[in-house]
């Protein structure tokens, strides 16, 4: 069977620095900063009293009030990045085979809050079950995918991915295999996560898995940095639609990029901390080239998993070394976390969106926050600090790591016919 081509159609945003494309795009070129002060719930016990928040979003805004009561945060994200990425795309419903359209979500925790404060109104009563009738619905994973698909009459495959931060990655990955192998004609995907909450930070900080630089909260998601100490926990959303190729050319739509290729591997080292060779990220990277098999030096930019972590950087700085050679040095790379923080399950989706924005714009976004050098990171490397760079973009890859040692890498080219 021939392999299909898959384009992207549509995108969908919400994030700590934009609740759309066009702002989320304006902010990364323009060096912004997500992290401010809490204000979700009271921080004020907490070790790490910051976090990136999604600003100004009403989920009434966009969702009837008793529709949105029935829906955790990050199913609100979802529905509402589903509905910008249709829109974007031009598609119309009426003329969709809902039988070859389907919707793959990624989530690495789902609805935390209605979890946390169901949890917490039973603890406190008397003992007596007074739980929501929507408690469940509402907290499973899977449960953006099924609203989305009910909304737009999508009777395709219909599921979620969960593996952590690689979560929404994966999700874009199983959506471009279904089309490449005739199983579908495009997919709403993509992925989302509202944890910062009470629980979120709270269980991170027992980690020591994020920042505490709590006195400059917009410079403490600095990757790379020799200062740097833990990630900035983000929230937000992203979708996709990927769409066979001749089925987008024949409806007239506008095409972003081409996904050509997805890679999946495990690291099977450690639940939380990456091989310190980089081994699993090179693995991924080489996997996301296999099928397209460009070569290496066609490569022009790698948004980069980059979480601000004094392990984690230092190992996929390795893996892109080892893995491009001499070329490494020539192209850019960016992590995003840095103006975004960390959005987990959602983080891969996202940065997929900077990632296609570069190929169709011929801009690498920065990576901000950047003050003093690692020694342990190699200088050679073009890591985009705090300003960023225009330059023609062919390819670009997107990592994404979750703990468990899930890996997952997508990569965009510009498109042509």
């Amino acid at each position: 069977m021939k392999q299909r081509r898959v384009v992207v159609t549509g995108i969908g945003a919400i994030t700590p620095i934009g609740n759309n494309l066009k702002d989320f795009w304006a902010s990364l070129i323009g060096a912004k900063s997500g992290a401010a002060p809490i204000t979700l719930f009271d921080a004020t016990n907490f070790k790490t009293k910051f976090a990136c928040e999604v600003k100004g979003f009403i989920p009434t805004d966009f969702l009837d009030r008793k529709e949105a009561r029935k829906l955790d945060r990050f199913c609100q994200f979802a529905v509402v990045v589903a509905d910008q990425a249709f829109k974007d795309s031009g598609l119309i419903k009426e003329k969709i085979d809902g039988d070859r359209a389907g919707v793959i979500w990624g989530s690495g925790i789902g609805g935390m809050k209605t979890f946390y404060s169901e949890s917490v109104n039973f603890g406190t009563g008397n003992g007596t079950p007074r739980f929501n009738p929507f408690f469940i619905p509402k907290l499973i994973s899977d449960i953006p995918a099924g609203h989305i698909s009910i909304k737009y009459g999508f009777r395709g495959p219909n599921f979620t991915t969960v593996s952590a931060c690689a979560s929404s990655s994966h999700a874009l990955i199983d959506a471009y295999n279904n089309i490449k192998w005739n199983k579908a004609d495009l997919f709403i995907a993509g992925g989302s996560e509202a944890c910062v909450l009470e629980p979120g930070i709270g269980g991170f900080n027992a980690m020591m898995a994020l920042s505490t630089r709590n006195d400059d909260p917009k410079t403490a998601s600095r990757p790379f940095d020799k200062d740097r100490d833990g990630f900035v926990l983000g929230e937000g959303g992203g979708a996709l639609v990927l769409e066979e190729y001749m089925h987008a050319k024949k409806r007239g739509a506008k095409i972003y990029a081409e996904l050509v290729g997805g890679g999946m591997t495990a690291d099977a080292y450690h639940i939380t901390a990456p091989h310190p060779d980089g081994l699993g990220a090179k693995s991924v990277m080489c996997r996301a080239m296999e099928e397209a098999k460009p070569n290496k030096e066609d490569i022009d930019y790698i948004n980069v998993h980059g979480t601000s972590t004094p392990l984690g950087d230092i190992a996929e700085t390795k893996a892109i070394v080892d893995l491009f050679g001499r070329h490494a040095y020539n192209l850019n790379i960016s992590s995003t976390k840095s103006m975004t923080g960390h959005l987990l399950g959602a983080a891969g989706v996202v940065e997929s969106i900077a990632c296609i924005m570069s190929v169709k714009k011929n801009i690498i976004p920065p990576t901000i926050n950047h003050f003093e050098r690692d020694e342990k990171i190699d200088k050679k490397l073009n890591l985009t600090f705090n300003e960023s760079q225009e330059r023609k973009v062919n390819y670009s890859l997107s990592n994404t790591f979750g703990f468990g040692g899930h890996n997952a890498s997508t990569l965009f080219k510009k498109f042509s016919e």
